[in-house]
């Protein structure tokens, strides 16, 4: 994923929202993407557009395209990966050409799904077999199936803590940070590794957190009638003083500017790095890079973000990905075709040890640790998403882009003036007003 300025996808929005037009209202016949009932009348050849590009280049994509074809042989699945599958996507979508599948852009207001994905089915009935239909849900029709849901906590080198004599799970910020700080002083590792320089690793895995501190499935939506997020003891608060104290304190990379995702994978696994912030579908990766690195990868652990309610641990269960169909495309019936055998039967969210989208399957070995330790999983609403978005975007913060929590880093550090409590004072300003005009 690469770095997308506010202004940026805030411009990419404004376009997008322009292009297409003619495709909203009541979708017709043409524009749905119904589930095909014979795999032996569906044909054509679809271009499946991904983010995952070691998937692509290792050859993993090409081998579920194979087994795709051993159930629907006249249809051809061609990949595009995109490193920078965000910033590269908004700019295909002012055209009609942005392949047949594709995963939905962040920049994409909800609002807007209609103009550009062809409907999936009624939500009412989407909703009893899957799960995060209300992520895509607009007035009745779900636009998009999770490619897999993900649990958030931090992945950690257990092996690592244990050597300096941590076993329990902090269950405050405070035991979280003197955790750190033991790591740093008895063993040199960095304790905590922020990946700033990638951006993403800012901005997802710790706007996913919320509701993980209020353990409340509603967290997020309730952001659309709130009018200062970072109040003293609101999830937002606690979240985003952790981070800053983590840095303030002197418990991340020394230069941030120079991090690099695919090499922290293999330092956390070697026990260089302690923690980052992730969803669970690290886990396989980090567990991967610990055998390539000749480690054990049952040192790769899974925990619960620092905080507890009613003396339990909980963690937000949030979709990743969804996946959509072009509402341009010639081959909807082979593009929903695609999307519904990848989810139910190519076994992708298990081999990357994800939360499937199907409700009927049970939750992966990865998240055996939360499981046993009875961690409660916060299944997030995201029905006020779109009201979100809107005051989200008015104020300019962009909760999903990297950009506010790197400047928050850069107050931690002395990289630029204030304090947290005049960052956080100036955010609940920027969301006040937008909040009172954005939809108006």
């Amino acid at each position: 994923m690469g770095r997308t300025t506010l202004s940026a996808a805030l411009l990419a929005t404004t376009m997008l929202t322009v292009v297409g037009c003619s495709g909203g209202g009541t979708p017709n016949a043409n524009e749905t993407a119904v589930a095909p009932l014979n795999p032996n009348g569906v044909s054509g050849t679809i271009t499946v557009l991904t983010n995952r590009t070691d998937l692509v280049q290792n050859g993993t994509m090409k081998k579920y395209a194979a087994q795709f074809n051993e159930t629907y042989p006249e249809v051809k699945v061609e990949f595009e990966a995109m490193t920078d599958y965000e910033g590269e996507v908004k700019i295909r979508m002012n055209t009609e050409n942005y392949g047949d599948v594709l995963l939905i852009p962040a920049s994409v207001a909800k609002g807007d799904y209609p103009k550009f994905f062809a409907p999936l089915g009624a939500t009412p009935t989407m909703k009893e077999t899957y799960r995060f239909t209300d992520k895509t849900d607009v007035d009745g029709r779900t636009y998009g199936i999770a490619t897999f849901g993900t649990a958030n906590g931090f992945v950690y080198n257990k092996a690592l803590w244990k050597r300096v004599g941590i076993t329990d799970w902090p269950t405050s910020p405070r035991e979280f940070l003197d955790d750190l700080k033991a790591i740093k002083e008895k063993t040199g590792a960095t304790p905590y590794y922020t990946n700033f320089k990638d951006g993403w690793p800012l901005s997802s895995p710790w706007t996913n957190s919320i509701g993980s501190v209020s353990c409340d499935s509603q967290a997020s939506d309730k952001l659309s009638a709130v009018e200062k997020p970072w109040q003293k003891g609101s999830d937002l608060n606690v979240i985003d003083t952790l981070l800053h104290d983590i840095v303030h304190e002197k418990l991340s990379e020394k230069d941030p500017s120079t991090t690099n995702w695919e090499a922290s994978k293999t330092l956390l696994a070697k026990g260089e790095i302690g923690s980052m912030l992730l969803g669970s579908w690290a886990i396989t990766q980090l567990r991967d890079a610990a055998e390539k690195a000749g480690e054990n990868p049952d040192d790769i652990g899974f925990m619960p973000f620092p905080h507890q309610s009613d003396g339990q641990f909980c963690a937000t269960l949030v979709s990743d990905y969804q996946m959509a169909v072009n509402i341009h495309s010639d081959h909807k019936p082979a593009a929903r075709a695609w999307i519904d055998w990848f989810t139910e039967k190519s076994g992708y969210s298990a081999q990357e040890g994800a939360v499937s989208a199907l409700k009927s399957e049970a939750m992966p070995s990865t998240l055996e640790d939360y499981v046993d330790n009875d961690v409660k999983l916060v299944e997030r609403s995201e029905a006020k998403t779109a009201e979100v978005n809107a005051i989200d975007n008015a104020s300019e913060i962009g909760l999903s882009k990297q950009d506010y929590r790197q400047k928050l880093v850069d107050v931690a550090r002395g990289a630029q003036d204030g304090s947290l409590q005049d960052y956080f004072d100036d955010l609940d300003r920027r969301w006040a007003e937008a909040a009172r005009t954005a939809g108006s």
